[in-house]
C-alpha cells in the first residue's frame, strides 16, 4: 500500500493508503461541529475539545485543544503513546474521533474535500517498488486530479527541491530510507497544497540530509504554505518550528512559541575568571554590599536557577537570594545567575563584581532548551520520574 490521505475508516478500523487528495464524496462526521468555515482567520488548523476513546476503554485524545497559524512552521512533540499519530489520523479522515470541534482549512474538522488542498507524509509509508521517484510524484499527483501537464512540469522541479533530481528515473526499490523520505516530501507537494502534514520526515536521513530537509521546510514556509510537523528529533523542531505543542497521555501539556514557554525561565549567567581567596563568599559579600542583595543564609542544593521544573538534572549547591531590584539571583562557584531576560537590569550586578576587583569572563543569557520543557512536560511532578508511555485507560492508571 501506499501513504496519503484516505477515507474516513468504519470506527475502529484504521486504514494507512493510498492518497485520495481530489473530489470525493463528502461524509463529514466533523459536519456538526462549530463553524469557522471562512478562510478570512489565522488559523490553518483550530480544534477545541478532540477526543478519541478507542475500545478497552483507552482514552488516547482528551479534550485537545490546539491552534496551528497560517503560514507558520507548527512542531507536535510527545513521547510515545501520546496520541500524536491518533491527532494526525483524525486530521486526515483516517480514523474516525469520538468528539471533535473546530476546523482545518475553514472547514470543520473531517471535511473531505479540504484533503484536497492538504499534502500529507505518513511515518510508515510505502511507494510501489517498480514506480521511479518521478512516477512516484506523478502518480499521486494523478490521483489526486491534476491534469497531466501540470504534472509534467512540477514533477522535475519537485524533485529538484528535494535534491532527488539526478534519482528521479531510478526505481524507488534501490532507495534509501533518506531517499524514499525525499520522494515523500515530493509527493506531499504535488498537488500544490495550502496545508502540508509531515509525520516524523526526518526519520532515517543522515545529518546532511535533516539539514536540507530543514531548509525545504523553510522554503515550503516562504511560499505562503503552512507545515505541521510531527517528529521525535527535538533539535530539530527547535530549529526550524514557529510554534510547538507538547503532548502527553493524550492532552497538551504547553504551546507556543519556544519565546513564550521559556520567558519566565530564562537568566544571564554571569563568570569571573577567579574567585579569589574568599571564595563564594566573596562573590556574595560584592553583590550584599554593592547591589543590597537579600542572600539567603547557607548554601541551598538544587536545579540550577532557570532551569526546568522538576526535570532530573545534577542540582548544583549554590547560594540564593533577591536583588533589590527584585530579580532571583544564584551564585554557584564562579558563576552569577540572574533571573532577567533584561539586560540592562545585570549592569549594576557587572559593575558591583568590577568594583570589588573581579575579571568578567563571561556574560551569557541562558533559557531551557526544547528538550528541558519536554522532559518537564513527561516528568511525574509528585514522583520525578519520567510518565509511562501510552494513553491512560479510563478508571486506572496508565
Amino acid at each position: 500500500m501506499g501513504m496519503g490521505l484516505v477515507a474516513a475508516a468504519p470506527k475502529e478500523r484504521q486504514v494507512e493508503s493510498a492518497p485520495a487528495f481530489g473530489p470525493v464524496t463528502p461524509g463529514e462526521w466533523g459536519a456538526g461541529a462549530p463553524s469557522h468555515r471562512s478562510e478570512t482567520g489565522e488559523w490553518a488548523i483550530d480544534l477545541r475539545n478532540v477526543d478519541k476513546m478507542y475500545r478497552g476503554k483507552v482514552h488516547a485524545l482528551r479534550g485537545i485543544e490546539m491552534r496551528v497559524k497560517k503560514g507558520e512552521v507548527f512542531g507536535l512533540l510527545g513521547p510515545n503513546g501520546a496520541g500524536k499519530s491518533t491527532l494526525v489520523k483524525i486530521l486526515m479522515t483516517v480514523i474516525a474521533p469520538t468528539r471533535a470541534e473546530g476546523t482545518m482549512l475553514g472547514q470543520p474538522v473531517g471535511h473531505k474535500p479540504t484533503l484536497a488542498r492538504v499534502g500529507y507524509l505518513p511515518e510508515h509509508h510505502k511507494f510501489p517498488e517498480y514506480l521511479t521517484g518521478a512516477q512516484v510524484v506523478e502518480f499521486y499527483a494523478a490521483l489526486a486530479g491534476v491534469d497531466r501537464a501540470t504534472r509534467k512540469k512540477r514533477t522535475p522541479e519537485l524533485l529538484e527541491l528535494v535534491g532527488m533530481k539526478d534519482w528521479g528515473n531510478k526505481k524507488v526499490g534501490g532507495y534509501s530510507k533518506g531517499m524514499r523520505q525525499r520522494v515523500g516530501i515530493a509527493q506531499a507537494l504535488g498537488t500544490n497544497p495550502d496545508l502540508v502534514v509531515l509525520d516524523e520526515p526526518t526519520d532515517g536521513v543522515d545529518p546532511v540530509g535533516r539539514r536540507e530537509i530543514r531548509e525545504m521546510l523553510t522554503r515550503i514556509k516562504e511560499e505562503g504554505r503552512t507545515v505541521f510537523l510531527n517528529s521525535h528529533l527535538l533539535s530539530e523542531l527547535e530549529m526550524v518550528c514557529d510554534r510547538v505543542a507538547i503532548l502527553v497521555q493524550g492532552k497538551v501539556k504547553s504551546q507556543g512559541t519556544i519565546e513564550e514557554l521559556t520567558v519566565k525561565r530564562q537568566v544571564y549567567e554571569i563568570e569571573v575568571a577567579a574567585l579569589g581567596a574568599d571564595g563564594v563568599e566573596g562573590l556574595v559579600a560584592a553583590l550584599e554590599g554593592k547591589q543590597a542583595a537579600r542572600m539567603l543564609a547557607g548554601r541551598v542544593e538544587a536545579a540550577p536557577l532557570g532551569s526546568a521544573a522538576g526535570v532530573n538534572i545534577a542540582k548544583r549547591v549554590g547560594i540564593r537570594g533577591q536583588l533589590a531590584s527584585g530579580e532571583e539571583v544564584e551564585v554557584d562557584h564562579g558563576t552569577v545567575r540572574i533571573a532577567t531576560v533584561d539586560a540592562e537590569r545585570i549592569q549594576p550586578t557587572l559593575d558591583a563584581l568590577r568594583g570589588a576587583a573581579y575579571v568578567i569572563k563571561s556574560v551569557k543569557a541562558n533559557r531551557p532548551s526544547l528538550e528541558d520543557l519536554f522532559m518537564e512536560a513527561v516528568t511525574d511532578p509528585e514522583t520525578g520520574k519520567a510518565l509511562g508511555p501510552g494513553a491512560k485507560k479510563e478508571g486506572g492508571a496508565k
